[in-house]
């Protein structure tokens, strides 16, 4: 299972790079604006600063909604850096782009999906990722785990090689589920992916490890 972080934050990005286990990095215009990044130029910037930390795919979102316009951006976008994939909403206009993308060889990252119906679209168009939001699904009180299990049933009936990003991401059982269904990649924050590393019986025996050693020292 790959991990990304699903930030702006550059401090974060580092952190999550240096524990050895970041794959790429998801963010969005509201990502950008929390950090106080706003204006095109200064957010096209820092789509290359993260991209200069991470080996990984960096998925940068556009802004139109309309086809042409979604071209004109996702062009500028893949022109930064190699590792750029660019991001998608799922919408009809959206789909025509992420065809038009794929055929010119540029990685594409489906969002804002909530259904099987829109993830078996977007592999038919040849998306690089399709991106589950689990986390709101489970805010309207829906099953957003149940959807992660039907797009990698249908995807693995077809062999559809999309990869299944399992997005809004809000705590660690989140990716352990996900990861159990068979998720290929998960994003979400920091605090999710420290939180793998935290289990009591884990400090308490270190605790007593360290207590033992400066007995006999």
């Amino acid at each position: 299972m790959k991990f990304f972080i699903d930030t702006a934050n550059l401090e974060q990005i580092k952190e999550a790079q240096a524990l050895g286990v970041l794959d790429g990095v998801t963010t969005n215009p509201s990502l950008m604006a929390k950090e106080g990044i706003t204006g095109k130029d200064n957010i096209l910037k820092h789509y290359v600063a993260i991209c200069n930390i991470v080996d990984g795919d960096v998925s940068a979102e556009v802004i139109a909604t309309d086809f042409e316009g979604m071209v004109k951006e996702g062009e500028a976008l893949a022109d930064l850096h190699p590792q750029i994939v660019v991001k998608l909403p799922m919408i009809a206009d959206g789909i025509k782009a992420c065809k038009y993308f794929t055929d010119k060889g540029i990685s594409v990252n489906m969002t804002l999906v909530f259904s099987a119906g829109q993830a078996l679209l977007a592999a038919k168009a040849g998306a690089t990722y399709v991106s589950p939001f689990i986390g709101r699904l489970d805010d309207i009180s829906t099953d957003g785990l149940n959807l992660i299990s039907e797009i990698r049933l249908i995807y693995d009936n077809y062999g559809y090689e999309t990869e299944i990003l399992a997005a809004s991401v809000r705590h660690t059982m989140h990716i352990i589920d996900c990861a159990k269904l068979g998720a290929d990649v998960m994003t979400g924050p920091l605090s999710a992916i420290m939180g793998l590393l935290k289990h009591p019986l884990t400090d308490i025996g270190l605790a007593q490890f360290l207590a033992d050693y400066k007995k006999g020292n």
